[in-house]
């Protein structure tokens, strides 16, 4: 995404916020806090990391590097080594198997977040205290004040997010792990929530926190329809999400238009809990169905979401980094609403949130908060010293290091980000990409090494045809729902009579997606939000066609590599005008939920 040129002004400092007429008490002061926060990015800053040192300061981790006690910012630099998961995989397993210790934390670990990143293939570990769901709570809490700023009387209806809890797992040491918003919506803090006319849903707790993802899909759009004049907003945590309720409700619209005109829940709904509180909602209305039948039987589906919704003001979606590659569809369902991506955060922190929530999807940036964490910054492509929050450049490409009340010290994210402003003294972030991601359709992030092996264990299966891959490159495809790889082959058969068959072409695909890793085995297993990966297989003579091209638009042909993932529409085209076959996995990849070792 391109940054707009308004973004690198060369004024660091923004005009506060400024709170709406009709603002009440709460939301004045939630506005005043980041303010006063984002004032004061550098104090507020040393004041953070002095609390998580003087918290851990006896741990087994900070006492390893001879801080005698020591609190303070040059200390701290000059003795705590920036690390990566790999790093503390072996302090990270120790916790899990059960050792109780103080070895990150001051606080007991309460449970681990699964990061959608992957080591060795398996979601990592993020250690988490039950003190730390506060501080997040809190920079939820000022997501809809900002919000009222843009768009008014959102406390005159309802929200239909598509929310989802998704597999947990327990550790051999007996403590759970599972997704960061899995940890959320199963806590107190979501579950019992106060009443907020910001923050009501269609979706039931029920739903939501129902583990069958057809069962709670199901209840959450049915209730969405009832409700479908009270809407205000419409959304999912990722753009993908929000396709595939739309998918969802184009396969399943007529056994939704057939509960609300009988006012029956479907036997599919097994779930008892969904089932109770359904029967206190679901009451007969045909004339609703008829709309739904209506709307729904039409081939044209082009902004279906306003027709079916037609109070929606904006769509609650991530669009940023891979999200953006779905901006296309949404606009064609939704009818070009804005598209609001409200807050920036990882299993690891919190780190912020949009001040500008309406912006365009190319001009979105996150305020990161000061409060949430300690915020270093690794310059990309230059080597350390690393920056502080507050004394970045405008304009600059940095990599993300954190330090957290949880107990992660000088922890390289993986997020590469673009200061685009400044508000007040607190640097605004563009999310640019995952470092070395190369492949992502969902929450799963696919790198080079993992497509590369996936391409030699399927390439086992060609050699009793005498048949080698010669060169491949990939683009995450994202115009079906849900969305798939790609993978484009070209094959050297040495025995032209002798072709590998469809069949085993088909199997090349499964073999890959085995080869993938539990993330994207999960979306294509359990979630459905990932379809069957795809290979095409392309004429011989193809990549250097592709090579030519580049060299036409002035690479060097002495430096020119075959890339691993396209996305350039020239290129696409050029491809997609030499395929010979195309190829689908016969089946889904094989996953369980991870059992921890």
């Amino acid at each position: 995404m391109a940054c707009g040129s308004e973004l690198l002004s060369p004024s660091p400092i923004e005009q506060p916020l400024a709170p709406a007429t009709a603002c009440d008490e709460k939301s004045a002061k939630a506005l005043q806090f980041i303010e006063e926060v984002t004032k004061n990015t550098d104090s507020v800053q040393e004041r953070v990391l002095e609390e998580i040192m003087r918290q851990n300061a006896d741990t087994e981790y900070l006492k390893r590097f001879d801080l005698n006690g020591a609190t303070d910012r040059k200390s701290f630099k000059s003795k705590i080594p920036v690390v990566t998961y790999e790093d503390l995989q072996p302090d990270i397993q120790r916790i899990a198997n059960g050792d109780r210790s103080t070895i990150f934390c001051a606080y007991p670990i309460s449970e681990f977040l699964t990061s959608s990143g992957t080591s060795a293939g398996e979601r990592k570990l993020m250690p988490f205290i039950h003190e730390e769901l506060d501080r997040r709570q809190l920079l939820y809490s000022l997501l809809m004040p900002v919000m009222n700023q843009y768009v008014p009387d959102l406390d005159k209806g309802k929200a239909l997010h598509f929310l989802f809890v998704k597999a947990e797992t327990k550790t051999p040491g007996g403590l759970v792990a599972r997704p960061v918003l899995t940890s959320y919506y199963k806590s107190d803090h979501f579950k019992n929530r106060p009443f907020d006319p910001y923050n009501l849903y269609t979706s039931p707790n029920e739903a939501i926190l129902c583990p069958d993802s057809f069962q709670s899909m199901y209840t959450q759009m049915l209730c969405g329809l009832i409700m479908r004049h009270q809407v205000l907003r419409v959304g999912a945590v990722f753009a993908s999400g929000l396709l595939r309720a739309i998918r969802f409700l184009q396969l399943n619209w007529q056994q939704l238009s057939h509960d609300i005109s009988t006012g029956t829940l479907s036997p599919k709904i097994t779930d008892p809990s969904i089932r109770e509180c359904m029967a206190k909602l679901l009451k007969p209305d045909p004339e609703l169905a008829e709309f739904i039948n209506m709307e729904c039987s039409s081939e044209d589906w082009e902004r279906i979401i306003t027709r079916i919704w037609p109070n929606t003001k904006y769509l609650d979606v991530i669009v940023t980094g891979a999200m953006a590659q779905y901006i296309p569809t949404l606009d064609y369902y939704s009818g070009g609403l804005p598209k609001a991506c409200t807050m920036y955060g990882s299993s690891e922190c919190y780190f912020g949130l949009n001040l500008r929530p309406i912006s365009d999807p190319s001009d979105v940036s996150y305020t990161i908060m000061p409060n949430m964490g300690y915020f270093e910054f690794i310059p990309h492509d230059s080597p350390p010293p690393l920056v502080d929050l507050a004394y970045v450049e405008v304009g600059k490409y940095y990599e993300l290091v954190i330090t957290t009340y949880c107990g992660l010290n000088r922890y390289r994210v993986g997020d590469i980000l673009q200061v685009t402003r400044f508000h007040n003294t607190a640097p605004e972030f563009r999310f640019v990409r995952r470092k070395n991601v190369l492949l992502s359709i969902d929450s799963d992030k696919t790198d080079e090494s993992e497509l590369q092996r996936g391409i030699e264990n399927a390439s086992v299966l060609l050699k009793e045809f005498n048949t080698t891959v010669v060169e491949y490159t990939s683009y995450a495809d994202t115009k079906s729902i849900p969305g798939h790889y790609v993978i484009y082959w070209e094959l050297m058969i040495k025995n032209a009579s002798r072709p590998p068959t469809n069949e085993v072409l088909n199997q090349c695909c499964l073999a890959m997606e085995e080869s993938l890793n539990s993330v994207y085995r999960q979306g294509r297993v359990a979630d459905n939000s990932i379809g069957p990966l795809e290979i095409r297989v392309v004429k011989n003579g193809t990549f250097e066609e592709l090579m030519d091209y580049a060299i036409s638009r002035g690479a060097s042909i002495n430096q020119y590599k075959v890339p691993r993932c396209v996305s350039f529409t020239p290129i696409m085209e050029l491809l997609d005008s030499r395929v010979i076959s195309v190829h689908f996995s016969p089946a889904a990849p094989h996953w369980t939920p991870e059992r921890r070792r």
